[in-house]
């Protein structure tokens, strides 16, 4: 690759013109602000092309009600690329309520409402509008997990294909480095976008299947259409093709015999190809014309951060990742990591602490087994669920030792791992060193894990595993704190309403969560996102793994009861916990006995019984553990909220 020299890409004509561009390769129109760093997708995609030799100008949250929007720079002379951002724009706009969200954290100033929802579906339509034989390529996160026909949570619709909603010619996804090389390339050398049909990691549409060897026939979407039972069936399928060795290829036929083929994943990073891609001359910052605005919110959270790997094997059944960036651990080398370290080193606001060292999950460095790279990972086998592999490799040793490379860096304070830590797979480490070093030296304060509920009978939905891992986990990380004379929380992150979740196992986390004595500040309701097994049995009541009846909870009232029982203490949650235990034929856990989750009623309204006052009383508690921890915080360390 040919590294260019440092400066932002050109969002204006009189940039580009700066630039002697006079007619650019690719318009890349993205639905985020224009942040030139690598946690963001654009950023990457577009200094990849710019290091292969081509030019690309970005249009950033075009006005999708004005046509010339997309006209800035002309016609690209080889096409336009599209993606809605770093996340699904539905996911940006609402939350699981369907409620609209306040802020925009992509947007500059944090406002809400600069891009359209399906984003990527509109920005292709209003370029087909203005230019009707450009080549259109749509990628990111809203691309690769809507690219085949999919059910769609915000409409509440089973939807066809974004790749034809879009009027795209192509689809790159996944992350797409590699794909995107090709298919520029490709087109530079003269060939038809629609006779680009062999790339990895891409979608495309076609009349003729005739010429297809070696693929699978999925049902029609009018088939899925017409039997949720066939879309189960489909995304069963599906699942077992996203390896890069033994993936298939795919075929969907949509009405008027035309068909949407994808293509195998493409192939994993090397190290050396990783280590390339974090070295391009990015700005690591958004473009200055933001600076009026207050600047891009986002970038507060991965400034200081260090992405170390991509890729997850932990196969959580509610998480995309298996689609998007595959289950095969890719992983940049300490070099380049230590290199990246030390240009946030340099950066005039450093305070001398790193906010994070991790990716996906933080503490997988390697390859689960080391047949993956050779045969794939198993089609219907996972790594850690429901128990661990017998044939997986638990290393952390180079994630280690990479940790203490860094801390011992000059000028550095502390370095914190604020990425998710998979702790079934540290539990799994017969060797306590990482676990004891974590504990040491990377916690600010407090870990967070994702346990997600305490129920086996949801977890196994989830694909988590048993809670006996999670309170074996518990109990080792209070010892290491106790030997280190550390005083050090952990955050668990839990789900609501998950399918496979009833009043009954709701009723079974909130008793669990009295024994603890603690209750969630923040609870997740389950969120059906495309591409994702939970959404999958969300939408058909069937697991598409094994094609068995979930049962699924949508009323919006039992949702309320299951996301009130988390956090039963709250008295504004009080009617709802005592519905929700009186429906559930738990009217036991309604009285004055310890075991009780609340007081009973009494004319009309609920007798105290001293749950409001000790419930202000513990969060006043709350509040002064929470000052004093931050003193000693501020002393000790520096404490900065993560991710």
């Amino acid at each position: 690759m040919t590294y260019l020299s440092k400066g932002f890409l050109p969002v204006s004509r009189q940039e580009m013109l700066e630039r002697n561009i006079e007619q650019p390769d690719f318009v890349y129109v993205i639905g985020d602000a224009y942040v030139d760093h690598p946690s963001f997708g654009p950023a990457i995609i577009s200094r990849i092309l710019e290091a292969h030799g081509y030019t690309v100008c970005i249009i950033s949250q075009p006005d999708w009600k004005d046509d010339g929007s997309i006209k800035i720079f002309g016609k690209p002379r080889l096409g336009f690329l599209i993606s809605a951002g770093n996340m699904d724009s539905c996911v940006n706009h609402y939350s699981v309520s369907k409620k609209r969200r306040a802020s925009d954290a992509y947007t500059p100033g944090g406002v809400m409402g600069k891009r359209p929802d399906r984003a990527t579906v509109v920005y292709g339509n209003l370029i087909r509008k203005a230019y009707k034989d450009v080549p259109v390529i749509i990628g990111g996160i809203e691309a690769s997990l809507r690219r085949m026909a999919h059910y769609d949570y915000w409409s509440d619709d089973f939807k066809r294909s974004i790749l034809l909603d879009s009027q795209a010619d192509i689809i790159s996804y996944g992350m797409g480095e590699k794909s995107i090389v090709e298919l520029a390339d490709a087109l530079n050398s003269g060939i038809d976008v629609k006779d680009i049909t062999f790339v990895a990691g891409t979608v495309y549409k076609t009349k003729d299947i005739s010429g297809i060897y070696d693929a699978i026939e999925l049902p029609s979407y009018e088939a899925m259409k017409a039997d949720k039972k066939e879309y189960a069936k489909s995304f069963g399928i599906q699942y077992q093709n996203t390896d890069f060795c033994s993936g298939k290829k795919l075929i969907e036929e949509y009405p008027n015999k035309v068909y949407v083929v994808q293509n195998p994943p493409q192939p994993p990073l090397t190290t050396q190809e990783m280590d390339d891609v974090y070295a391009l001359p990015y700005m690591r910052t958004y473009h200055p014309s933001y600076e009026k605005a207050g600047g891009v919110p986002a970038i507060a959270e991965i400034k200081f951060s260090l992405i170390s790997n991509r890729g997850c094997f932990g196969g959580c059944s509610f998480c995309a990742l298996t689609f998007h960036q595959g289950r095969t651990i890719q992983v940049r080398s300490h070099e380049s990591i230590l290199e990246e370290a030390k240009l946030l080193i340099e950066d005039k606001d450093f305070k001398g602490y790193i906010h994070d060292v991790g990716g996906p999950t933080a503490n997988f460095r390697h390859p689960s087994c080391e047949k993956q790279m050779t045969h794939g990972v198993c089609k219907n086998r996972q790594c850690l669920f429901p128990k661990p592999c017998a044939n997986m490799k638990v290393e952390h040793s180079d994630y280690l030792e990479l940790l203490r490379k860094l801390r011992s860096l000059p000028k550095v304070k502390k370095v914190f791992v604020r990425s998710g830590i998979r702790f079934d797979y540290l539990m799994a480490d017969e060797d306590d060193t990482f676990f004891k070093e974590l504990v040491e030296h990377h916690i600010s304060g407090q870990l967070k894990v994702a346990p997600e509920h305490i129920s086996d009978t949801v977890l196994s939905k989830m694909g988590k595993p048993e809670n006996a891992v999670y309170e074996r986990f518990v109990k080792k990380y209070k010892r290491l704190n106790e030997k280190l004379g550390k005083n050090q929380f952990l955050v668990p992150y839990l789900m609501s309403s998950h399918p496979g979740s009833t009043l009954k196992e709701a009723i079974e986390l909130a008793e669990y969560l009295r024994d603890l004595g603690y209750m969630p500040e923040q609870v997740q309701d389950f969120y059906p996102t495309p591409s994702t097994i939970s959404t999958v049995m969300y939408y058909t009541g069937l697991d598409p793994r094994d094609m068995k009846t979930v049962y699924v909870c949508k009323n919006p009232h039992e949702k309320a009861m299951q996301r009130a029982l988390i956090q039963y203490r709250n008295p504004k949650n009080y009617d709802l916990v005592y519905e929700a235990l009186t429906t559930a034929g738990r009217e036991d856990l309604i009285g004055f006995d310890k075991h009780c989750l609340i007081r009973p009623k009494k004319s009309g309204s609920y007798t105290d019984g001293g749950q409001k006052k000790n419930y202000n009383k513990q969060q006043s508690s709350k509040v002064s553990e929470n000052k004093n921890t931050k003193k000693k915080t501020i002393r000790n360390v520096h404490k900065k909220k993560g991710k």
